[in-house]
C-alpha cells in the first residue's frame, strides 16, 4: 500500500495539485479534533485548520514553520482577505519590514511564548494553498517588492548555507571558487565570507536589507533556504542547488511551480555537491554571455 505521505509529496513535485489536496482532505478528516494545535508539540510540528468555513469570518493565520515557508505562501494572503471578513498574520517579526507591504492584512509580530488567542478561524499559512484550493500559479511571483530595485547585470549572489533546517542542505563554501574568481560576486550569507566577494564581510541579518542586496544582483546562486524563497518572490533569477532527494517543494525537473523565475539543480547522487557546481559554473558562463535572463527563459521554453 501506498504510504499517503509519500504519495502527497509525488503529487505535490508533479503538479498533480487536485491529487495532493484530496490527500490532504483524507488526512484531515482522520485527525483527532483533540489535537488540533496541540500546545505539547513544538510549533512546527502542530496542525491548525479543522476544515471550518473562513468566508466571512475573522481569520488568524498563524506561521510555524520558517521563514522562507512564511514568504513563500504569503502569495496566498490577500487571496484570503477577499473571502473573510478580516486577515491577521502572526508571523515572525524579522518578516515583518518585507512582508507588511502586503495589503489587506493585520500584522502582529508572533511571540512563541505568548501566542494570540483564537480567532473564528485559524489556520497555519502552509494550510493556505489547501484550503483554498489553489495552485502556485494563483498567486504568481513577484508579490514581493523592494524599493528602488535595480539589478546589475554581472553581479552574481551566493549562498551556500541554510539556517536551522540544513538536513544535508548546505553545500562547502570551497566549491564557489571558481565562480567568485570568474565572476562578481556578493555573498548572501550572514558573517565573514572567506571567499573572494565583493563584501567579505557578508550581508547583513537584516532581511530586507537582504532583499535589496538580492534585488542588486543579476542572478541569484543558492541552496535550499529562505534566499531561495526571497529571490523567487521578488522575481529574481534564481538557480537553486539541491539534495538528490529534495523537498517537495522542488520538483525532479528544471522548473519551478512555485517561482517562474527559479531554476533547479539537483545532486545526481546523495552528497554529491561537486557535479552540482560545475554544471552550474558551465551554464553561467551562457548564462551571462547571452545577457541577463534570456538563458532561463529558452531553457523554459524547452521544458
Amino acid at each position: 500500500m501506498t504510504d499517503p505521505g509519500q504519495a502527497w509529496i509525488a503529487a505535490m513535485r508533479e503538479h498533480r495539485f487536485a491529487d495532493a489536496w484530496a490527500l490532504s482532505e483524507a488526512a484531515l478528516r482522520s485527525r483527532d479534533p483533540a489535537t488540533r494545535d496541540d500546545s505539547t508539540k513544538p510549533y512546527h510540528l502542530r496542525w491548525v485548520w479543522d476544515g471550518r468555513p473562513f468566508d466571512d469570518r475573522h481569520v488568524l493565520v498563524r506561521c510555524y514553520h520558517g521563514l522562507g515557508d512564511t514568504i513563500q505562501f504569503a502569495r496566498y494572503l490577500p487571496l484570503l482577505a477577499r473571502r473573510a471578513a478580516s486577515v491577521t498574520v502572526e508571523a515572525q517579526a524579522a518578516l515583518l519590514p518585507l512582508l507588511s507591504q502586503v495589503e489587506a492584512v493585520r500584522w502582529i509580530p508572533f511571540d512563541p511564548a505568548r501566542p494570540l488567542p483564537p480567532s473564528e478561524c485559524d489556520i497555519e499559512i502552509m494550510e493556505l494553498a489547501f484550503a483554498l484550493r489553489l495552485t502556485p500559479h494563483e498567486g504568481p511571483p513577484p508579490y514581493l517588492r523592494v524599493p528602488g530595485q535595480v539589478s546589475s547585470r554581472s553581479v552574481v549572489g551566493l549562498c551556500h548555507t541554510t539556517g536551522g533546517w540544513g538536513e544535508g542542505r548546505c553545500a562547502p563554501p570551497e566549491l564557489f571558487a571558481a565562480i567568485c574568481r570568474q565572476h562578481e560576486c556578493l555573498s548572501l550569507v550572514p558573517g565573514a565570507c572567506a571567499l573572494p566577494v565583493l563584501n567579505p564581510g557578508g550581508c547583513s541579518l537584516d532581511i530586507l536589507e537582504t532583499a535589496s542586496l538580492i534585488a542588486s544582483t543579476a542572478l541569484v546562486i543558492t541552496v535550499d533556504t529562505m534566499v531561495a524563497h526571497l529571490a523567487g518572490a521578488l522575481g529574481m533569477p534564481a538557480w537553486v542547488l539541491l539534495k538528490a532527494n529534495p523537498d517537495w517543494r522542488w520538483s525532479l525537473g528544471r522548473s519551478s511551480s512555485w517561482y517562474p523565475s527559479i531554476r533547479l539543480y539537483r545532486q545526481p547522487r546523495p552528497g554529491d555537491w561537486a557535479s552540482v557546481i560545475l554544471e552550474v559554473e558551465s551554464d553561467l558562463a551562457a548564462w551571462l554571455g547571452t545577457g541577463s535572463g534570456r538563458f532561463i527563459e529558452r531553457d523554459q521554453a524547452r521544458a
